[in-house]
């Protein structure tokens, strides 16, 4: 009698390794989608943040900006310092009407903003008393206002936070002088251009003669924000119109806008 052969028996383990392999396949295919749609993710997320704190920190200093050389309409004598002073590639430090300019290692552009405050143009902290840019009461002992109001001074700048090592915008208020707080995490340089009366562009501070902080009337504002790393080189134009390759695997975006100087350009004029 010839035995039946079971001719199925011989496919098993070729079957097994054949599923195995498409196993693998599939698999592979599910973790590559999802790297890439992790990855796009990522970077939406942080080109959002990037976005956001740039524009967070055009509106902080652009209102601030406008705010220069403001005087409530009760105020009738007012012989202050010039509404705006800065520094290229520094920050605005010593006292008020003695100001120097210290370097800083981001080259971030600093400034002073300088108004008279009142419970219309400031916050009122708990005992009614003007603010600053952080919040903290002004004293109204002022001499050159006599009594009225009170002389608001703020300072911007940016540079990397020794706590955190991230780039911020700090300010500094002369409601608590010599205590500047940040602002806005991942701003990494500030840059300022000042347009005086008259003038046929704009300059930096350097170029801004002491008679001529008087006189500006209009502030080209930008900020260049810096993002998460992205594990690939990426390119990004600067808040000078160059196209730089970034070094460190991070995104990088410039954001500007030109404020005027509204509340002195009249007198300027």
């Amino acid at each position: 009698m010839k035995r039946r052969i079971d001719s199925t028996r011989g496919h098993t383990l070729v079957e097994f390794v054949i599923a195995i392999a498409l196993g693998l396949v599939v698999t592979a295919g599910v973790v590559s989608l999802y790297t890439t749609q992790r990855n796009v993710f990522e970077r939406a997320g942080d080109a959002m943040r990037i976005r956001e704190a740039g524009l967070s920190a055009l509106t902080l200093m652009g209102q601030q900006l406008q705010m220069a050389g403001f005087v409530p309409a009760d105020v009738v004598r007012f012989n202050s310092p010039p509404p705006l002073f800065g520094c290229s590639g520094g920050r605005p430090t010593g006292a008020d009407d003695n100001l120097v300019c210290e370097a800083l290692a981001s080259r971030s552009d600093g400034i002073v903003v300088r108004y008279v405050g009142d419970n219309v143009s400031t916050w009122a902290s708990t005992t009614g008393q003007s603010t600053d840019c952080l919040g903290k009461a002004v004293a109204s002992n002022n001499a050159a206002l006599n009594g009225q109001g009170v002389l608001v001074v703020n300072r911007y700048f940016a540079r990397i936070s020794g706590s955190t090592g991230e780039p911020e915008l700090y300010c500094e208020g002369n409601g608590k002088a010599g205590s500047a707080q940040p602002l806005v995490e991942g701003v990494e340089r500030v840059r300022l251009k000042y347009w005086p009366v008259g003038g046929l562009g704009a300059i930096d501070a350097s170029g801004v003669t002491a008679a001529q902080w008087a006189k500006i009337v209009a502030v080209d504002l930008c900020v260049l924000v810096r993002g998460a790393p992205q594990g690939r080189r990426v390119r990004y134009v600067d808040c000078d119109g160059a196209s730089v390759p970034g070094v460190d695997m991070r995104a990088r975006q410039a954001f500007s806008r030109r404020v005027a100087i509204r509340n002195h350009a009249a007198d300027a004029l």
